[in-house]
């Protein structure tokens, strides 16, 4: 499959999902709004979020995807499998006795991830409760990532890509068949969280069996290629992606502010997430097996030409997604969560949080495309100190915005969007250095085209803001349609003004479509 086929089969699962998301959130703002409940749900809910993208997602998915593709591509898919059933041994070996010492240590955990909420007693004794319930989520979504790294790994990407989604739908059935048993909608979301592990451990494990890549129980050795697996695996895990630590560090300062303050960096995040899921991780998820298999097989002007055009685009995307994000913060807020227990001062926080982290979403998702380059020559501890660095400056940035400034809630996403630019910069800096990533003058003409294009997109978003500003302040079916309308003034103006431009061609589209098994350095479109 074509690296820009196998990153659309992945973004447009993960938009469905992201759209069911919406949807899920929706009811979530609903039901829980924006309060104490609220709070201590979100909070019990990073918790194994957080475990997933570190260990699953984060350090055992970028070590195992590489081998598995040196093993695949070396001796073959029976030999690939044997190394995958040994890596499931050792995550279970791992993982089972983690999760139960978690969810008896959950009040110390709670403690240390919000310590501001030790001072409201009630809330806090919610959080352990929630943690306790959802927590098993982690070893099911782990397995899951596993799962997905070997179908990933022979190009099955549309299973995958579609899991997210089963999370979104049990959590709305959930939350809407469990609530009027339960005490509040709290536990029915906790259990929400633990019923769709499950489901998604399920469906990727029949998934494989479909694929003759059955993920059978073996018992746990400690082999060579485990052993190689671990040793690459921990650094990723020491770092975890300056991200994702960013967003637990953001649960602690928030939780030092008032009540809602958490509830609203979850809703604005959620928002942020929709193009960094669509474009990001469908780049890092399609790239990453692509470049291990060209660099085994000694094809570096392919491999540092699919790099460049994932890095294209991510840019083709995420620049106008967060100038989009920026302008249309207040309507956008106002419209998906205005209703039943979020309130207008909900809507004003949540959304200038949102404008904060839209000005990190590129950088985002530049990692998402860089962070392959070193995972693919099996080198994770690069990556390690670059988000050790940008974790400290996250930490810096936000001492300084709560504590030197009344930023407050737009300094802990703003302190994450600058954290994010400065990994994204430092990871760009070492592979140039290295001479594996060299940006070629496709990516830099196409690069500045896209800025060009998203500026005149943001000045037409400018002026639909003053023409339908009315409409656009009503959390109703007018303010829906209003924000529809203006979504799709941005979306033409960016098409119109990209095409103009020559950002992107038709006959480029049809190529890379078709093109097996990913860009080669060939490619009609490579000059600006």
């Amino acid at each position: 499959m074509s690296l820009a086929r196998a990153i659309a089969t992945v973004g447009g699962f993960t938009l469905l999902s992201r759209i069911v998301g919406f949807v899920r959130d929706i009811v979530l703002s609903a039901v829980l709004g924006s309060g104490a409940v609220a709070d201590a749900f979100f909070v019990a809910f990073k918790l194994p979020n957080f475990f997933r993208r570190l260990f699953a997602e984060g350090a055992f998915s970028a070590a195992f995807v590489p081998l598995f593709a040196r093993e695949l591509t070396g001796h073959g898919r029976e030999e690939a499998m044997a190394f995958a059933r040994q890596a499931q041994a050792a995550l279970l070996l791992v993982l089972v006795p983690f999760t139960a010492l978690l969810i008896l240590a959950m009040p110390w955990v709670m403690a240390l991830l919000a310590p501001g909420m030790r001072d409201d007693l009630p809330t806090f004794a919610m959080a352990i409760e929630f943690g306790r319930i959802a927590f098993p989520y982690l070893l099911f979504i782990s397995l899951t990532s596993l799962y997905g790294g070997v179908l990933n790994g022979i190009d099955r990407f549309a299973h995958v890509a579609a899991t997210p989604v089963l999370l979104n739908l049990a959590l709305i059935a959930a939350v809407l068949g469990l609530t009027p048993l339960l005490p509040n909608a709290g536990y029915a979301a906790s259990i929400g969280v633990a019923i769709a592990g499950v489901l998604q451990w399920v469906w990727l494990l029949v998934a494989c069996g479909r694929e003759e890549v059955g993920m059978t129980l073996v018992r746990p050795r400690w082999t060579p290629r485990v052993a190689r697996l671990v040793k690459l695996a921990t650094p990723v895990a020491i770092g975890g992606g300056a991200q994702q630590i960013s967003v637990v560090l953001d649960v602690v300062w928030a939780s030092l502010l008032p009540v809602g303050t958490i509830s609203a960096l979850y809703y604005a995040d959620r928002i942020a997430q929709l193009p960094l899921g669509v474009v990001g991780i469908a780049v890092g998820t399609a790239l990453l097996p692509l470049l291990a298999r060209e660099l085994r097989a000694g094809n570096m002007q392919s491999a540092m030409t699919n790099q460049n055009r994932a890095l294209e685009f991510g840019l083709l995307f995420s620049l106008p997604a967060a100038v989009a994000l920026w302008l249309l913060a207040d309507p956008i807020i106002r419209v998906l969560f205005e209703r039943g227990r979020f309130l207008p001062e909900d809507t004003l926080r949540t959304a200038s949080a949102l404008a904060a982290f839209a000005v990190g979403l590129p950088a985002f998702v530049l990692v998402k495309a860089l962070a392959p380059g070193f995972f693919a020559r099996e080198d994770t501890r690069t990556p390690l100190y670059i988000a050790l660095a940008a974790i400290s400056a996250n930490v810096l940035l936000n001492v300084y915005f709560l504590f030197a400034t009344s930023l407050e809630l737009v300094g802990i996403a703003l302190a994450s969007s600058l954290s994010g630019w400065l990994n994204a910069a430092l990871l760009a800096t070492v592979l140039r250095r290295r001479g594996q990533w060299i940006p070629d003058g496709r990516l830099i003409s196409r690069g500045l085209r896209i800025a060009a294009a998203s500026a005149g997109m943001g000045a037409s978003l400018w002026f639909g803001l003053l023409w339908l500003a009315r409409p656009l302040s009503r959390p109703d079916i007018e303010g829906g349609v209003a924000l529809a309308g203006i979504c799709l003034i941005g979306a033409a103006a960016y098409a119109l003004l990209g095409a103009a431009l020559g950002v992107v061609r038709i006959s480029e589209l049809r190529y890379v479509m078709r093109r097996q098994p990913g860009l080669k350095s060939a490619d009609p479109g490579e000059q600006p």
